[in-house]
């Protein structure tokens, strides 16, 4: 799971934290700026990262993620390249940064599986995630054994895993 409103909050790994005021200050001098018709301001887009920018980044999940949809697997006109630059404004931050992905997970009823990487940096949002759903008792968090986050996207013997697991319990709960 990767809970986006909790990382624009809050950054990755709870990371920028002491920058919410700043970052929301900035969101909404753009979004005064975009209504008095000046230019409107983005974050991300823009040129490829290059090898050297990539192992700069502060987490493997960025990291692996970049190479993943920059240069791997991405679609062409994704990552660093037009139509879908992966790019937002500055603006929407004042959304983004209100959202939460487990705002109300506690409505779940159904039974739930969740499935992470247990060396993916991003475990922490799924764990969270699993401990607020509280509204059913027929849950299981389901880690793959070695994986990162972005490992569980393509790495066969992974998502191997992710599907016999998937299988068992759509086979159990279905």
């Amino acid at each position: 799971m990767f809970n986006s409103g909790r990382v624009r909050r809050n950054g990755f790994e709870d990371s920028q934290r002491n920058t919410i005021q700043d970052r929301l200050r900035q969101a909404s001098e753009a979004r005064a700026q975009e209504a008095a018709g000046g230019k409107v301001p983005y974050i991300g887009g823009g040129a490829a990262a290059t090898d050297a920018q990539i192992a700069a980044m502060p987490f493997e999940m960025y990291r692996e993620g970049t190479v993943y949809y920059e240069r791997t697997h991405g679609h062409p006109n994704s990552g660093a390249y037009p139509n879908s630059g992966g790019a937002y404004t500055v603006s929407s931050l004042l959304d983004l940064m209100r959202w939460d992905a487990t705002d109300q997970i506690d409505l779940i009823n159904q039974p739930l599986l969740m499935i992470a990487g247990s060396k993916a940096d991003s475990l922490y949002m799924t764990e969270d995630a699993f401990a607020k759903a509280t509204g059913t008792q027929n849950k299981e968090l389901f880690k793959i054994d070695g994986a990162t986050h972005i490992e569980t996207y393509w790495v066969p013997k992974y998502v191997d895993a992710a599907m016999g697991k998937l299988t068992a319990f759509y086979t159990k709960t279905l």
